[in-house]
């Protein structure tokens, strides 16, 4: 299986970007890839063996997904590691890079959709947490 890797530099401090990360009312506002898409929910019990979920919806009601997975490994602003609901895991690296932070997620394909397609999914809601977190 494929293991694809995303990146992007927010600037901000570590405990900014890890709580905008791992926080329910912060996820909300940049758990998406589009402006036509939202996630009204989001709950994370952010402890090994615990579990989360992001509701993914389109803004017109068209179709939606809850994005669910239980957690292996935190290592506090540092490692995120889970696995999706569907067997595949995830890996997140949070790393300080001079007065910015590497956030870099690293993912099993899921191989219906090409490495590509799922490489701008990700990336896309990368870049919307890193427009997020610097708007603030």
């Amino acid at each position: 299986m494929d293991r694809i890797t995303v990146k992007t530099s927010v600037q901000a401090d570590i405990n900014t970007v890890w709580n905008y990360w791992t926080k329910p009312e912060h996820i909300t506002n940049w758990n998406f890839a589009t402006d036509e898409w939202c996630c009204p929910r989001a709950e994370n019990n952010l402890q090994p063996n615990k579990k989360f979920s992001w509701r993914m919806e389109a803004k017109d009601g068209s179709m939606g997904f809850d994005f669910e997975g239980t957690y292996d490994k935190i290592v506090e602003k540092e490692l995120i590691s889970y696995k999706m609901s569907d067997g595949r895991k995830v890996d997140i690296e949070f790393t300080q890079n001079g007065n910015e932070i590497q956030v870099s997620e690293t993912f099993d394909a899921e191989g219906k959709n090409t490495d590509e397609q799922q490489r701008a999914g990700w990336q896309a809601i990368l870049e919307n947490f890193k427009k997020y977190v610097e708007s603030e």
